[in-house]
């Protein structure tokens, strides 16, 4: 399956890049896609993370990604041409801010975006399983679909849908939400 998010020459985030497993993921896609991709960009807050990226970014000769050190919550603090992305992704990330500080974050990776850009996130759920899973064991916050709706409109998308996981990887579905808004 084709994405329609995905095209030749995008400008692409990983907001809370950690070890890169979706920022590999998705340039891997482009080239399998015969798609050219353009500047590719990272953040986590974790130098180890950015570490473990970089190799892997070594091991694999992929030298078109720009990574940096950066807060979610001071994206001031990024370099000034990281604007305009087509396309920003943030996958478990999110939930690690603070609850009061959610929108905030939301509201920061929106400005980043280009005018007709799109953020495309992936969250954990708010339900039986995750609570002592996620919420408890790994001290996160947690969403249900309304909540994530409310914060998504609130900070002035567009367009907000809840999408399926491809059908190999339907069941992560008991895990998180993924929702593509558009700004």
């Amino acid at each position: 399956m084709k994405s329609p998010l995905l095209r030749s020459g995008m400008r692409v985030l990983d907001a809370g890049c950690g070890a890169g497993a979706v920022l590999l993921a998705l340039h891997e896609a482009f080239v399998a896609r015969g798609l050219t991709p353009g500047p590719f960009h990272g953040f986590d807050i974790t130098p180890a993370m950015l570490d473990r990226l970089r190799a892997s970014l070594r091991i694999r000769k992929n030298e078109g990604v720009e990574l940096v050190q950066a807060d979610v919550l001071e994206l001031a603090a990024l370099p000034a041409a990281w604007s305009n992305f087509d396309l920003i992704v943030s996958a478990s990330m999110l939930e690690y801010v603070p609850r009061q500080q959610f929108v905030a974050a939301l509201s920061g990776l929106r400005s980043l975006l280009s005018e007709n850009g799109s953020l495309l996130l992936f969250i954990t759920r708010d339900n039986w399983l995750m609570r002592p899973l996620i919420g408890r064991l790994w001290q996160s916050n947690l969403y249900t679909a309304q909540v994530l709706r409310e914060a998504f409109a609130a900070v002035g998308f567009s367009a907000i849908e809840f999408r399926n996981f491809p059908p190999p990887y339907r069941y992560l579905a008991l895990w998180g939400h993924v929702i593509e808004a558009r700004r």
